[in-house]
């Protein structure tokens, strides 16, 4: 990718970043080699924010990864955004994952649907439908939907959405953030062909975990 909009830190982390290092860099001035904790911290955090560019697919039918993580869903469910049965497949970020999110598919949204809720451990089933959350509905060219949803997990507090009802999406496109770890499903009509399995390691954008 020869351009990349974004900075390899991603501006999410920037208070964090420059919070942590300038901590690590007063601890040292105070007390030399005891600092050696608050420099662990703020490699960790400078590494939760990192946010590389991506390679996209050309394959035009397919469906990309939306975040970096660990596929634990894969299964048809009803969703409750389109009002269908559909397949839902779910990735799980730890919080050595990156957090940028990513369109999956070419599209325009439809409607940005933000939901309030608990903060329990995005591994577990029921934070789909009890953490907080906030789901992207997009349209496709050939009319189809697909829903993406980023859901807050047991540490993560903040969600961030940069899109708005109009707004065009290309696939690969940074659309969102979610700060230490969290999960982000994926709801897409049910003639999707999942080319992922539960246990699977993904990367946003190129990973290909379904075709239309």
């Amino acid at each position: 990718m020869s351009h990349y909009p974004h900075p390899l830190l991603a501006r999410e982390g920037w208070p964090y970043i420059g919070a942590s290092v300038a901590a690590a860099v007063l601890a040292t001035a105070l007390a030399g080699a005891w600092s050696a904790p608050l420099w662990l911290v703020a490699v960790f955090v400078i590494q939760f924010f990192r946010d590389p560019p991506r390679t996209v697919p050309a394959q035009t039918n397919a469906v990309l990864a939306p975040a970096d993580g660990r596929i634990v869903k894969v299964e048809r469910v009803r969703d409750s955004y389109l009002d269908r049965d559909a397949l839902l497949i779910s990735v799980f970020m730890n919080v050595f994952n990156v957090h940028s999110n990513r369109a999956p598919v070419d599209g325009t949204v439809e409607r940005v649907e933000y939901s309030p809720g608990k903060f329990i451990n995005a591994d577990l089933d029921k934070a789909s439908t009890e953490n907080e959350r906030n789901a992207v509905v997009l349209r496709l060219a050939s009319g189809e939907h697909i829903a993406v949803v980023q859901v807050a997990g047991l540490i993560a507090r903040r969600i961030l959405c940069y899109v708005k009802a109009g707004d065009v999406l290309t696939r690969g496109q940074r659309y969102g953030f979610i700060r230490f770890g969290s999960r982000v499903d994926l709801y897409l009509p049910l003639a999707a062909r999942p080319k992922v399995a539960v246990g699977d390691k993904v990367a946003a954008t190129t990973t290909i975990i379904a075709e239309l």
